[in-house]
């Protein structure tokens, strides 16, 4: 956590936001406000910004965590445009260790590539995530998941104990702006030939048919889904819980945070339940590594 005079003052604290949702009267056993809360709040899919002058944007990200309850965000820094060079990924990953290593425990960086360049960018993984501490990988829509080219990268973050977050949505429209995006079917074949790899579906709520993903994910038992995303409709939680099961769905914001966290607050969960997505799984993933 950050030093207490570095911190904003508010009057939502982290106790009072996780007491709120332990005490709503959820169906299942009764536990404490201490039973009901897990270790760490932990947002699994986080970017971070750079900064264009004026207030620092990363502070002001763990300002507004700190109001909402979040004990650590797992960060990416995407370049500027995609799909992404070699060149380009490499100083993005550059970046946002700079800007991790103002926030250590806080911020958590994953390391962003472009399977397409397979030397460069296992080179990157293997550097970032051995060298520096990152805690996995985040890839965006240059390829579909189950592309042979991503072969190679699962295989190097299985050898490290890491996760790949994957951008990802279903569609029912061309695209053109992401014409490879990956859906929770291509997640679901990659995760067929490599069971042994920890892969995301990111942001079921952002965009696209999410009971479909829902759905596509069913019979793929070891990918998570992650609850990020800007769509608040109700049900995506508890849909996600009865499918897939709690124990893999992963509390994530990509910066709608209010959103993120309200989704979770609102559904109907058993308090074991909340405490799994809200940080205990993800910290089991993040302890496969060693990570903090």
């Amino acid at each position: 956590m950050l030093p207490t005079e570095t911190r904003m003052p508010h009057t939502f604290s982290r106790r009072s936001f996780l007491g709120s949702a332990a005490a709503a009267g959820f169906a299942g056993p009764t536990l404490s406000a201490a039973e009901a809360r897990p270790a760490r709040v932990i947002d699994c899919h986080a970017h971070f910004y750079r900064s264009t002058g004026g207030r620092d944007p990363n502070r002001m990200l763990v300002e507004a965590a700190d109001k909402l309850g979040i004990d650590q965000l797992c960060c990416s820094l995407l370049t500027a445009r995609r799909p992404a060079t070699a060149d380009q990924f490499r100083e993005a990953n550059a970046h946002a260790w700079e800007i991790a290593k103002r926030f250590p425990g806080r911020l958590l960086p994953y390391v962003y590539v472009n399977a397409g360049y397979t030397r460069e960018a296992v080179e990157e993984i293997r550097r970032y995530v051995e060298d520096r501490g990152f805690i996995g990988l985040k890839v965006y829509n240059e390829y579909w998941a189950n592309e042979p080219v991503f072969y190679p990268i699962v295989e190097t973050v299985i050898q490290l104990r890491v996760p790949i977050l994957f951008h990802a949505g279903h569609m029912h429209f061309y695209n053109e702006q992401q014409p490879r995006i990956s859906d929770g079917g291509h997640i679901a074949e990659l995760a067929k030939r490599y069971p042994e790899a920890m892969l995301i579906c990111g942001h079921v709520n952002g965009g696209g048919d999410w009971e479909w993903t829902i759905k596509a994910l069913r019979n793929a038992p070891t990918v998570y889904l992650d609850t990020s995303g800007s769509v608040v409709d109700e049900g995506v939680v508890e849909m996600c819980v009865e499918l897939l099961g709690a124990d893999r769905v992963l509390f994530g914001c990509d910066m709608s945070m209010t959103a993120g966290v309200g989704k979770v607050r609102a559904a109907q969960l058993s308090p074991q339940d909340r405490r799994k997505i809200l940080g205990d799984n993800m910290a089991a993933i993040l302890s496969k590594r060693g990570s903090r």
